[in-house]
């Protein structure tokens, strides 16, 4: 048992580490820090090398990256945790390398060669281990064969005293059953909603007591947010565009750009098979033309899967030559070949004929033109920001640009909220949030080819908005707090008569049934909590929100429903997780005990040299 999860966890761990290499790691660079410093420390007698920690720390800064959308500093990951984590998880794996030299664990030369060989980056495109790739890749990351294959070796026999370590870790059976019954238990109740209209009486106009009250009593309700007071003044491609005729040069160019786009000659969705020889590529055409085999068949027999010989959708001349024409001579999808490439002799599959398209000028000249003017709009704005920037700096205020310019001159009382017109644009709210009063005006861009600039004219905090001003938004919440509160009370007074025997169906409102319901199907939300925390049947609980209230019964507690296609998948995702929580605890606290015993030190001088190189 142990053997196989050893076998998995380094065939796991390799190609992990070549994805990361490979996809995370490209023209990053670094190969040393001047040779003097090797090793940002080390645990027992496993160096930590400072290449290693480099490549890792960009790594993670490359994974924040592509999951913000945005680019992670040094600081910002530092700040963050970032960076001690990355150093934490070197630290670990040391201190296992350290371990399985100290045991003798080791990986022999072949199983080396073995993972190599099936990575797919150092494949060719006969999916056959290619040296000069291996090198180009290795290369491109700044490791050299020695280095690159010095790790895999490490890391399988890392991986191996891991899968050790946990092999005998049993599944949380009994946690996983308890959570995954109270997350897929299903419950039954019998509601009963009042609403205005089951009012007792009409409810009355506050009084201006009860208004003064109720506003006193809920300031946050009515506190208008922090206000700056912004001047601006801006300029759009929109704002230009009665002023504009169409350009008709301007339009030719707009279609010779997308010419790509509107005239496409004939492609077709294309895979090509190619083979060592010719005899063998004639070989498989003839089997495939008697029905012996099929060209999907002969794919495999290559070792090959369909995705390997995919070319996509290619044109005549993307394919060249002999073999080009014999393609786009076939009627529809078929076969044919051999014919030679320019990887050798190969048979061509075609799946399917994209026809040409031709949008002449004349037909895409009306989707052109507002296009066109807006291009052109956009030109003349930037044709016009150096004469603006001259104008600010010479001291020209805002109303100066709106006097003398295209722009025009607004205000805005800015919360920070997408609103209409100018505060539309992300590039101007982030201005405005960073806007301080006294900043000299300056020209900035909106998304759109414009420009703006803008003044703080005053920056307001939070305040209570006057009563006189808010009077009917506070009558408003006033009249749904009272009739949410009354009708509440009139559901108490429901709870009560069944609490003292009458039936539920008996209280002379309507009462809707609902059947095995499972957690969130009931809404309000509200509804749904107060449901799944009643403990026996026949409790009832009362339950307002908005302008509305509702008695709730509990009628039975169902266990999860085995029919449900999804509650298997559910129940072996939470013992997975809980599985992988448990093995990750205990692979923590392993290493952190190998680090402790074998020693851990760590060269700071080293780890700032490194950082340096981030800042």
């Amino acid at each position: 048992m142990s053997k196989s999860v050893g076998k998995q966890a380094s065939r796991a761990a390799v190609w992990v580490l070549m994805g990361l290499l490979i996809l995370g790691l490209g023209g990053f660079g670094i190969s040393n820090f001047g040779g003097s410093i090797d090793s940002i420390g080390e645990v027992g007698d496993e160096k930590i090398a400072v290449d290693s920690y480099a490549r890792a720390l960009r790594r993670e800064l490359n994974a924040q990256q592509a999951e913000t959308g945005r680019v992670v500093t040094f600081a910002e990951a530092e700040a963050g945790g970032l960076v001690e984590q990355v150093r934490a998880r070197l630290i670990g794996d040391a201190a296992l390398d350290d371990e399985t030299r100290r045991i003798g664990i080791s990986i022999g030369d072949e199983r080396i060669a073995r993972e190599i060989l099936e990575v797919p980056a150092f494949q060719g495109t006969d999916g056959q281990f290619n040296r000069e790739n291996y090198r180009f890749v290795l290369q491109q990351n700044g490791l050299t064969v020695a280095q690159f294959e010095e790790q895999i070796r490490k890391d399988t026999a890392r991986s191996l005293l891991q899968a050790g370590v946990m092999a005998g870790l049993g599944g949380p059976d009994t946690y996983a059953d308890t959570l995954y019954n109270f997350i897929a238990e299903r419950r039954s109740a019998s509601l009963i909603r009042l609403d205005a209209a089951a009012l007792d009486a009409p409810l009355p106009d506050p009084t201006e007591a009860e208004i003064a009250a109720y506003y006193n009593a809920n300031p946050a309700a009515y506190t208008a947010p922090r206000t700056r007071q912004i001047s601006y003044a801006w300029l759009t491609p929109e704002m230009m565009l009665d002023r504009i005729e169409p350009d008709e040069a301007l339009m030719r160019e707009l279609y010779e750009d997308r010419i790509d786009e509107l005239v496409q000659p004939e492609r077709r969705l294309v895979e090509r098979l190619v083979f060592p020889s010719e005899d063998e590529a004639a070989a498989a055409m003839v089997a495939i033309e008697a029905g012996e085999t099929t060209f999907d068949a002969a794919v495999e027999a290559r070792g090959l899967r369909l995705s390997d010989v995919d070319l996509g959708d290619v044109t005549q001349l993307g394919i060249g030559g002999a073999a080009g024409a014999a393609v786009f001579a076939l009627d529809g999808p078929g076969v044919t070949g051999p014919h030679m490439s320019d990887l050798g002799p190969a048979i061509f599959r075609v799946n399917g004929i994209l026809a040409a398209r031709e949008t002449s000028f004349e037909d895409a000249r009306e989707g052109l033109v507002d296009e066109a003017i807006r291009d052109r709009a956009a030109r003349m704005i930037g044709d016009l920001v150096s004469d603006y920037d001259d104008r600010l700096a010479a001291g020209a205020t805002l109303e100066d640009l709106a006097a003398e310019t295209e722009m025009e001159l607004g205000r805005i009382d800015f919360t920070g909220e997408p609103a209409d017109g100018i505060a539309a644009y992300e590039s101007f709210r982030l201005a405005a949030a960073d806007l301080a009063e006294g900043d000299f005006p300056e020209l900035l861009e909106l998304e759109d080819g414009g420009i703006f600039a803008l003044r703080l004219d005053a920056d307001l905090p939070p305040a209570l908005r006057p009563l006189d001003e808010v009077r009917a938004e506070v009558a408003a919440d006033w009249r749904a707090a009272e009739t949410r509160a009354r009708l509440g009370q009139q559901a108490a007074a429901l709870a009560g008569r069944v609490a003292a025997g009458e039936a539920f169906d008996a209280l002379g409102h309507p009462v809707e049934t609902e059947a095995a319901l499972s957690r969130g199907g009931l809404t309000p939300p509200a509804l749904g909590d107060a449901l799944f925390a009643m403990a026996t049947p026949g409790d009832t609980r009362i339950v307002t929100a908005g302008e509305a209230a509702w008695l709730v019964r509990l009628d039975a507690i169902l266990p999860p429903d085995p029919e449900d296609p999804a509650a298997g998948f559910l129940r072996d995702t939470i013992a997975a997780q809980a599985g992988q929580g448990m093995a990750q605890d205990l692979y923590g606290y392993f290493a952190q005990e190998l680090v402790n015993a074998a020693g851990l030190s760590l060269d700071q001088s080293a780890l700032n040299a490194v950082h340096a190189q981030f800042r």
